[in-house]
């Protein structure tokens, strides 16, 4: 049988998974990912963690002490968040050691609701980096404008960031210069810039599933012939704008210094629109030193029957720009499109992370008084 996962990673994809709960780690279910799914890193949000932690009782035990020491509702947050990534950094530390450090990554959000605060965004940043206390942690930043800042800040500390909730090759470029201002700074402090990481994790479903929205307001054969090819050009076209920042003399200056470039990661990769193909957000984005972050039913589909394409992902530059172009000549307004996703994407992630807090004030509440559970083993990550 062929190994569509092998062959995918054989091209410059890493694999990694875009979910992570405790009960994955228990029953060792992210172990076999890795052992036979080729998944090297793991990416979490505070939607996933907030279903992780509402749908186990993995968390009993941990939850039991919390209460016990009357912690609040963010103390407990952080601490049952980062005893999960800690953990699974430790399942992912070999594929980070034999990658020499380019994978083996798992991620951690800022809490969201700081998004468009720089200082406490860099303050929050600097205590998860250290409360997790993993060289292949990255620390996930929105790329609101006031997150620019932050991320260069991070980086010039040695603080390993991936930049989420990337839509628009506007705010990309910009995140690009944040990125080069950061690794700036860092060399010029004396940091190891080897020992620093960054990716950019640029969504691609929700772009189709806004425009093509868009599109079907419109009507006409026009506008049916362009849906489902928002997203794929929006991202391909992000690659292009990669290669050509690779190709700057500011970049070479800083690789001759020891830097790794800022990978693209392709992020909301799961198909929305049943109407599409399932592996459409895979096959469609294969490019040398790129990480697609996937849900397991997106990997699974891939593995049953992804089909990779001979071509290259450079031999689409045109076309996407043409999709780009033909989207402004109906009156689709790409920047319109990508500023609310943006804003709709911080907003999703702070109504995950209340809902989080509120369940997990319940939790707490009904755990005060009940002895921990010496037998839970997750407590040896917490």
């Amino acid at each position: 049988m062929t190994d569509t996962l092998a062959q995918l990673s054989a091209s410059g994809v890493s694999i990694w998974l875009d979910d992570l709960s405790r009960q994955r780690l228990v029953d060792g279910s992210l172990t076999r990912l890795v052992a036979e799914r080729h998944v090297v890193g793991v990416t979490t949000n505070p939607t996933i963690f907030a279903k992780a932690i509402e749908h186990s009782d993995c968390y009993e035990g941990q939850l039991a002490d919390l209460a016990l020491r009357r912690a609040g509702v963010e103390e407990a947050l952080r601490a049952l968040t980062t005893s999960d990534v800690r953990w699974a950094c430790d399942v992912l530390r070999p594929a980070y050691d034999s990658s020499g450090g380019v994978d083996g990554r798992v991620s951690i959000e800022v809490d969201p609701r700081l998004a468009h605060d720089t200082a406490r965004t860099v303050a929050e940043a600097r205590a998860l980096w250290w409360l997790v206390d993993r060289p292949n942690l990255f620390v996930k930043i929105p790329a609101a404008k006031q997150g620019l800042e932050a991320i260069s800040a991070c980086l010039a500390e040695g603080i390993s960031i991936n930049v989420t909730l990337l839509f628009s090759l506007e705010r990309y470029d910009a995140v690009t210069e944040a990125f080069l201002t950061g690794m700036e700074r860092a060399r010029d402090a004396g940091k190891d810039l080897s020992g620093i990481a960054s990716v950019a994790s640029f969504f691609v479903s929700r772009v189709d599933t806004e425009i093509d929205r868009r599109l079907d307001r419109l009507g006409g054969e026009k506008a049916a012939a362009l849906r489902g090819r928002a997203a794929l050009a929006n991202a391909r076209i992000a690659y292009e704008h990669y290669e050509q920042a690779l190709a700057t003399d500011r970049w070479k200056r800083l690789a001759q210094a020891g830097a790794r470039p800022q990978r693209l990661l392709w992020a909301s990769t799961g198909v929305k629109d049943p109407a599409y193909e399932d592996t459409r957000y895979v096959v469609g984005l294969i490019a040398p030193d790129v990480v697609n972050t996937m849900p397991e039913a997106t990997l699974d589909a891939v593995a049953d029957h992804g089909v990779l394409p001979a071509s290259h992902i450079r031999d689409t530059y045109g076309e996407a720009h043409q999709v780009l172009d033909e989207l402004a000549g109906l009156g689709v307004d790409y920047a319109d499109v990508v500023q609310m996703l943006e804003d709709q994407g911080v907003e999703k992630f702070d109504a995950s992370w209340d809902e989080l807090a509120g369940k997990l004030t319940a939790r707490l509440d009904a755990s005060a008084g009940d002895p921990p559970d010496r037998t839970d083993d997750s407590r040896e990550h917490a």
